[in-house]
């Protein structure tokens, strides 16, 4: 299962969990909480009216028929007759709910708003028979006793006379009057619940997706500073891995990848050493041989024409020692850098005739004509950069070129071309040509090249942006650096 996947899944899981024994306690507590504020309230209507009704009951009025004579009870009996139209947080109210009856001291009903229980004995229920011991009564019950909705609330509160209870005022109200303000705020808490899970989901899918990018980036980066696996080789073009950006994300996962970038820097300072020892180990090996080979043999008596037959067997292989460590070199600090560091514009013709100067004695030697055509564009190279590419391409032509042809330099906008008439490559070594180390056989059958030289011209290209096409041309081959669409047109 992916990260992002199990990042979900539990976000979701955590979330749903959460908001679902939330919303349960909220819901679970509406309609309590708004009956405690209806008892909270009757609890001081009772109380009003009990003392309202202490002078009436004390003179006996509310034992007549009802109260028919008491002023306290004329006063209820209106107050139910009242006509009302109240709005309430968007409910209408049009009726005046509360039912009000009064015990005397044996729990006897004196006094019922809606003359349904006058004469009654209600001394057992719980709101009379509290209120006489001088305690607090109240009772909700059902008028069904299968229907929830249908319950009345109770609030009782002692009419005082001579400051000895005698009797006791009830307050009824149907809970079925807040009933619909209850379900409005449950309501109202579901959608919200709903709408902060549905945010909360939407936060989680965000963060995800930031936590999954940040890591792919990571991975990304890992993926692209890592050497090459076993029997593979690294592109010859590819920028190296120190010039890539470390991914810049914050907190503990930019931490993360500033360590990766400080690990890439030492494994790749330790594979690069043990690379560049195995390599340079495997190309001095057939050298060194046959310098002790001809140390050995010139220790003994030698004809004259065979000692100097083996000096210079030991001269040529001191030379191609010398070629490849400095080209070793030369190779070892293109591969540091990150790119050139060309500024002001530079012609391609001018570097041309640098490198032809350079290797027109060599090139005399062997009897080849070196030949330059064309006028090349200018561009933010690095001069010294280019020249050295194209003099290891010219002196690399020179070893394939036979004696008495013509090594010709061409140049054609950002590209400059070498094209000698040597015997060209096999097929199978045109994508190798420039891997470091590898070489050809020249013309004499003889592997004397270090291997080096085009390694150098693809290090230089790759650090200018370029690229090194190699392509055979029978006779010959042709080797073009293209620089690309940064030139600028030269001036004939």
């Amino acid at each position: 299962m992916r990260l992002g996947i199990r990042l979900l899944f539990a976000f979701f899981l955590i979330n749903g969990i959460a908001a679902f024994f939330v919303l349960r306690v909220f819901m679970a507590e509406i309609k309590p909480s708004v009956r405690e504020v209806m008892e909270d309230m009757m609890v001081d209507t009772a109380n009003i009216l009990a003392e309202l009704a202490s002078e009436d009951l004390a003179a006996g009025r509310l034992a007549d028929g009802g109260g028919q004579a008491s002023p306290f009870a004329q006063h209820v009996r209106r107050y139910a007759s009242r006509p009302v139209d109240a709005a309430i947080w968007g409910f209408s109210k049009q009726s005046l709910d509360y039912r009000i009856y009064v015990t005397d001291r044996q729990g006897r009903v004196l006094f019922d708003s809606e003359n349904r229980a006058i004469g009654a004995d209600y001394s057992q229920w719980r709101d009379v028979a509290r209120t006489l011991r001088g305690e607090y009564g109240a009772r909700s019950t059902r008028d069904v006793d299968s229907d929830d909705t249908s319950g009345v609330m109770h609030v009782a509160a002692p009419i005082y006379v001579k400051d000895e209870i005698a009797g006791v005022l009830t307050v009824a109200k149907p809970t079925r009057t807040v009933q619909r303000f209850i379900d409005r705020a449950e309501r109202k808490v579901f959608m919200g619940g709903l709408l902060l899970l549905a945010l909360s989901a939407a936060v989680g899918v965000a963060v995800t997706l930031w936590m999954v990018w940040n890591v792919r980036r990571l991975r990304d980066y890992a993926l692209s500073v890592q050497g090459p696996a076993d029997g593979e080789r690294r592109d010859a073009d590819a920028p190296p891995a120190a010039a890539l950006a470390v991914p810049q994300v914050p907190g503990e996962l930019g931490d993360l990848a500033r360590a990766m970038d400080r690990m890439r820097a030492r494994l790749e300072g330790r594979d690069y050493i043990e690379g560049y020892v195995r390599a340079l180990t495997h190309e001095l090996k057939s050298p060194v041989a046959a310098i002790r080979g001809a140390g050995e043999l010139l220790q003994d008596e030698l004809p004259a024409a065979d000692r100097a037959e083996f000096a210079t067997q030991v001269v040529q292989q001191s030379e191609r020692l010398q070629r490849i460590i400095d080209r070793l070199l030369e190779l070892s600090k293109l591969e540091q850098r990150h790119h050139a560091e060309g500024r002001a514009p530079v012609p391609l013709q001018g570097c041309a005739e640098a490198a032809i100067a350079q290797i027109r004695a060599r090139a005399a030697q062997r009897g080849i004509t070196l030949a330059l055509s064309g006028t090349g564009s200018s561009g933010p190279w690095e001069a010294e950069l280019v020249t050295l590419a194209l003099t290891n391409l010219l002196d690399n032509a020179i070893d394939f070129a036979p004696e008495g042809s013509t090594v010709q330099v061409e140049l054609r906008g950002g590209t400059v071309a070498v094209q000698d008439a040597g015997p060209g490559v096999p097929d199978y070594a045109l994508p190798r040509l420039g891997e470091r180390f590898f070489t050809t056989a020249r013309p004499s059958g003889e592997r004397s090249g270090s291997g080096l030289g085009l390694a150098i011209v693809r290090r230089v290209m790759a650090l200018h942006g370029g690229q090194m096409v190699v392509a055979n041309t029978a006779p010959g081959l042709r080797v073009a650096l293209e620089f690309g669409p940064r030139a600028t047109p030269g001036m004939d």
